[in-house]
């Protein structure tokens, strides 16, 4: 938003699981680099237009997947995004809760879904991780 001319009321925030740094530019001085590294604004329009998309396929997802397809969703964007391989499969540091939101469902459906899936053995979890032995399966079975 500091790249945007006019003023702006930040609506998201962020916050970190692990040891970070962040870089912080006022209006002027991120502006006045975009100017001369245009590649920034061009890589500021990328990541807006990506945040567009993925708002609309949220609102496609509300209307037409389950609660359980939502889930899988989830959990596949984040394995391939987050995730870490390891010994048999991807293992993701997220909690129901975190699952929950961002499937937008409640953490009890989040919860009971993830208990059935760990009985068929597609997930195995372990507080504040998620370990997935096969993702593709995750896939055909619940988002078809």
């Amino acid at each position: 938003m500091a790249l945007v001319k006019r003023s702006s009321t930040y609506i998201a925030s962020t916050e970190t699981f692990a040891d970070s740094r962040v870089l912080v530019w006022d209006r002027n001085g991120i502006r006045s680099l975009a100017q001369q590294h245009p590649k920034l604004l061009d890589n500021a329009l990328s990541i807006a237009s990506d945040y567009m998309n993925l708002a609309i396929a949220t609102q496609v997802s509300l209307t037409s997947h389950t609660a359980r397809q939502r889930l899988a969703l989830v959990l596949l964007n984040l394995a391939s995004g987050i995730g870490h391989e390891v010994s048999g499969g991807i293992e993701l540091k997220v909690r129901n809760e975190e699952l929950a939101s961002a499937a937008n469902i409640t953490a009890f459906t989040a919860s009971r879904i993830m208990s059935e899936w760990e009985r068929t053995r597609m997930v195995r979890k372990t507080r504040g991780r998620v370990f997935i032995p096969a993702p593709e399966r995750l896939l055909l079975e619940d988002v078809g």
